[in-house]
């Protein structure tokens, strides 16, 4: 299964996980630059990591989450949530166009919820999220 995995990675990474990626990379350096939004930059930079090799990982909920995350990512939603959507849906919308892509193309639109709303949300291992299997 590691090795489906890492295909699908690579593959991944090929059709659209480089342009999300620098998505991701770009609103977090303007949120660092910003430095009252640095927590967001860090969000935005871990979710660039997931958003660039996502299979074999997964997004929880993190327990000890609460307001602060949710005032957060409202913001978060205002100010670049949204648009990262945006660049979800729209790389989805050629993946689906070919066999080989739908599959990337459902999994692009599974990370619009984190892109809206990434604080409070942790980025895990599959075999983490689901007992080791």
């Amino acid at each position: 299964m590691k090795a489906i995995g890492f295909v699908l990675n690579i593959l991944w990474l090929i059709f659209c996980g480089i342009w999300m990626a620098i998505g991701y990379v770009i609103a977090g350096v303007i949120c660092c630059i910003l430095i009252i939004t640095i927590p967001f930059g860090v969000a935005s930079f871990r979710i660039a990591g997931y958003v660039l090799w996502p299979f074999g990982r997964t997004t929880v909920q993190r327990p000890d989450a609460g307001a602060p995350s949710l005032i957060g990512n409202v913001i978060w939603f205002l100010f670049a949530g949204l648009w990262l959507a945006i660049g979800h849906l729209l790389t989805s919308i050629p993946l689906f166009l070919s066999i080989i892509g739908i599959p990337f193309g459902v999994a692009n639109l599974k990370m619009i919820p984190i892109s809206l709303m990434p604080l409070g949300r942790e980025i895990v291992s599959t075999d983490e999220r689901f007992g080791g299997r």
